[in-house]
């Protein structure tokens, strides 16, 4: 829920976190309980900060909890690697069925 200043005509400006729906309504104070009209009172950073800022802040957010990795291709990618690929050991039949001569014969490919 979004945090919204309101103002108070006896205690001043506080801060009370309400649904989007109710942005418009008045909200009681938390010291006298007297009905307060939301305020304006800060500008809202994020709208006013240049793009090389916002856009450091949005990868610190991605990259907090879903870090992008810079490889575009898996391990063994002939783009990726230096030019050297990675032999498959699966023997792939003329029928279309495979086979593992590998250490793990139980394990099937990707």
């Amino acid at each position: 829920m979004p945090v919204y200043d309101y103002w108070c005509e006896n205690h001043g400006a506080f801060e009370a976190m309400r649904p989007m729906a109710e942005h418009a309504a008045p909200c009681a104070c938390p010291a006298c309980g007297a009905e307060a009209p939301r305020v304006m009172l800060g500008v809202p950073r994020l709208a006013l900060m240049d793009s090389g800022n916002r856009t450091a802040h949005e990868t610190n957010e991605r990259a907090a909890h879903a870090p992008k990795s810079t490889r575009t291709h898996g391990p063994g990618c002939s783009c990726c690697s230096g030019g050297r690929s990675v032999s498959s050991r699966t023997l792939h039949r003329p029928d279309g069925s495979k086979s593992f001569p590998s250490s793990r014969p139980w394990m099937i490919s990707h």
